[in-house]
């Protein structure tokens, strides 16, 4: 895992193009006095380093035993908990006006929710699995049903008029949640031979799992309960066996473990001893081995066990090396690798199967610069490959002889990706596609005649017409003169004359491309007359692995500066103003949210820092954090190298705090998160409320009963989202006025 942002997808109904007046008869009656923020007590604390000094008045926030709050929030100390609380109440107040824009925000982003929905059905041997959601129900419910009718159970054959007596409900996700403030499963598996489906549920939000397995022939969830768990984990592909990865007490995965699948004697099948690499469990695509994947931001190794010998101990495909990074599967008769070994942009190699090293890897696909390849699936007769470049995704389909083709797509802005198969033997492979303004279609493609099925499109109950929307790729010229991609998503008839306001979101880091996907919520922005743009800055992928090469550790400064760069292109072309621009990110785009905060305040009327990474320093510097070690590579170790602090206290959010006018700042937490910790964004705030000279709010909103990924109900989810996008509009509209 690592601090990512969280992408939404969902659509919209008719709206004025007008921003509201929050002081109009549909708002609340104006206070006589406004709020008074909190003023945080300051206890200096002298923080030496290398030979350098800082001082922080804030580190009193984070509680000493905070990997015992992700657990049990409850617990938190006395004066944080007081703290919060008075941070809520105030952010509540302030934003008292926005309430009834909130409630209406809600409505429209559930109105475009098909409440009872289910996803397409995925084949697997005899069954098909799929997900459904009821009628105000705020979770899933995980069913299957028999593959095709008339079905053979024993000697009863049913037919095709009893098939409703055959569809099981495997999961009700809404039961399991019950009398939690926060329940999220997020992963299940059924085995190979579907008599045991298993599901991970973090009940915190501190994503510390359980993993229940249930006896599908009689109902029962087996008492062997699996504690302290990620959410990775897998069946052997003979079904005796459940592998899964353990998270330790600081929040990291460090052990693989392997049990009997029904319970029993648990056996540690691998431990890694570098707190700096994240693990993980699967199975090759053909079935043929069980994986152990190890990896950081630059480095990699897979270890792999044969399937007919699920005991034995795990073999080293290749040994790590700092800077190679490449990941396995099995094709049959020979492995697949994805490597960057003398290819930045990656390669595709094969190896045979009994000796798998680098000595004996030939390239499938070689190397193009500029041609990413993100990703690869294996079946039977196929490889199927996903490239990106320019911030566009494309799908290749490649058959054994080396025959290829591309699967067309003709918007200039798009997401498409591989949806897979669980299935290794079959031509019908499974993908996605949606674009900002398109709702999203799944298909099945047959390799082997080359022909698609649409087998679903997003349905939107308040009615959603494309035509009615603009979609357009901009390239914005960054310091250094590189092109930066810009996604610009508005209503036709919002005037391109600089007098919209714009939400422009960011991310950059990690190497994680931000899609030009479908999202029924902007809409509640866009059918407001406001002007959605997604900048595809350095850090990430969106034109290659180089893209995020050049934007980390000692060059992390370029995803601030393209982003700024990204605001004043769209100045210039008149999509909007100085001024009247919010700026979003989340994680790791809340860094950045928080660097251009410093850089540009001038540029923005609001900022949202969604479970923001501004305290850079300070949590870079401690080895205690679940993300301190593995993030070096992409951050600096600012514990050994002078260089790294340096160059990380130059842009570090919280550090770089100065008097200056600040626009409207919305901060976000949860007091669960282990990616961001609940105090990176109190302590920001704490200190940017006494700095700013510009007179406008700064505000936290913390979720006491949630973590890193808000709320984890789907309608308690969008009201967050609502609360944020309604913070846009009283940012540009100056809302706090009427407070």
């Amino acid at each position: 895992m690592n601090r990512r942002q969280l992408i939404t997808s969902g659509a919209a109904v008719g709206m004025t193009a007008a921003l509201p007046d929050l002081a109009s008869a549909e708002s609340p009656a104006r206070m006589t006095d406004r709020p008074v923020p909190p003023v945080a007590k300051k206890v200096p604390v002298r923080i030496e380093q290398l030979g350098r000094v800082r001082t922080d008045d804030y580190q009193w926030m984070k509680d000493d035993a905070w990997q015992q709050v992700l657990r049990d929030p409850s617990i938190i100390k006395a004066d944080v908990k007081e703290h919060l609380t008075e941070e809520n109440a105030y952010r509540e107040a302030m934003m008292a006006p926005t309430l009834p824009m909130q409630e209406a925000m809600f409505e429209e982003m559930k109105g475009r929710i098909k409440e009872d929905d289910s996803s397409v059905p995925m084949g697997d041997g005899a069954w098909e699995y799929y997900v459904e959601y009821r009628t105000g129900e705020q979770h899933p419910r995980y069913m299957r049903k028999p593959r095709t009718l008339p079905y053979t159970v024993g000697e009863v054959t049913i037919t095709s008029e009893e098939s409703h007596r055959r569809i099981e409900l495997l999961l009700d996700a809404n039961v399991l949640a019950e009398g939690k403030a926060y329940s999220e499963v997020s992963a299940t598996s059924n085995s190979p031979d579907h008599s045991l489906f298993a599901y991970a549920e973090d009940a915190q939000g501190s994503e510390v799992f359980r993993i229940y397995v249930k006896d599908l022939a009689t109902g029962e969830v087996l008492p062997a309960v699996i504690e302290s768990a990620t959410e990775n984990f897998t069946f052997s592909p003979d079904s005796q066996w459940i592998f899964w990865t353990n998270r330790d007490d600081n929040g990291r995965p460090d052990k693989i473990f392997r049990r009997p699948a029904r319970g029993g004697e648990t056996t540690l099948v691998y431990e890694e001893a570098d707190d700096g690499m994240f693990i993980s469990v699967g199975v090759t695509s053909d079935e043929a081995f069980i994986g152990v994947s190890i990896a950081n931001q630059e480095t990699s190794e897979y270890r792999y066990i044969p399937a007919s010998d699920p005991t034995a101990t795990p073999v080293v495909l290749e040994p790590r090396h700092t800077g190679r990074l490449y990941d396995a599967d099995h094709w049959g008769d020979r492995w697949a690798i994805r490597t960057n070994e003398d290819a930045v942009d990656f390669r595709i190699v094969e190896a045979p199967t009994a000796t798998p090293g680098l000595a004996h890897w030939t390239d499938i696909v070689a190397y193009a610069p500029g041609r990413f390849i993100e990703g690869f699936g294996l079946f039977k007769g196929y490889l199927v490959r996903q490239e990106r470049a320019e911030a566009n995704s494309r799908v290749i389909v490649r058959d054994r002889a080396g025959d290829e083709h591309e699967i067309a797509v003709d918007e200039p802005a798009y997401a498409l990706s591989l949806g897979g198969s669980a299935e290794f033997d079959t031509t019908t492979m499974r993908y996605a596609y949606n674009s900002p303004s398109t709702p999203n279609q799944t298909f099945d493609y047959d390799m082997a005649t080359r022909t698609r099925t649409l087998r679903k499109t997003q349905e939107v109950p308040s009615g959603h017409d494309p035509a009615d929307y603009v979609v357009e790729r901009l390239n914005a010229p960054a310091p250094d003169g590189q092109m930066v991609p810009i996604t610009v998503l508005r209503k036709k008839t919002t005037p391109v004359d600089g007098s919209a306001p714009l939400l422009l979101y960011g991310y950059g880091s990690y190497g994680n491309p931000i899609p030009a996907s479908f999202s029924t919520n902007r809409l509640s922005l866009v059918d407001r007359g406001f002007i959605y743009a997604i900048a595809h800055i350095r850090g990430g992928s969106d034109k290659g692995w180089n893209w995020f090469l050049t934007a980390r550790r000692h060059t992390k400064k370029n995803t601030f500066t393209d982003f700024i760069a990204c605001a004043e292109h769209l100045i210039a072309e008149r999509y909007t103003t100085a001024g009247n621009i919010v700026a979003e990110g989340r994680s790791a785009g809340g860094m950045l949210m928080g660097a251009v905060t410093n850089m540009r305040p001038d540029l923005w009327a609001g900022v949202i820092g969604g479970v923001p990474f501004v305290d850079v320093i300070n949590t870079m510097s401690d080895t205690s954090l679940p993300l301190t070690p593995p993030e070096w590579p992409e951050w600096g170790n600012p514990i050994e190298s002078p260089e790294d602090y340096d160059y990380m206290m130059s842009y570090s959010p919280y550090d770089q705090v100065a008097p200056m006018a600040y626009p409207a700042v919305l901060a976000t937490g949860g007091l669960s998160d282990p990616r961001v910790t609940y105090w990176e964004p109190e302590k920001w705030v704490a200190k940017l409320r006494p700095a700013t000279t510009s007179g406008k709010p700064i505000l936290l909103k913390i979720n006491m009963t949630a973590g890193h990924f808000s709320s984890s109900g789907r309608f308690d989810y969008l009201k967050e989202i609502a609360h944020d996008y309604a913070f846009a509009v009283w940012a540009v509209s100056k809302g706090w006025e009427q407070a």
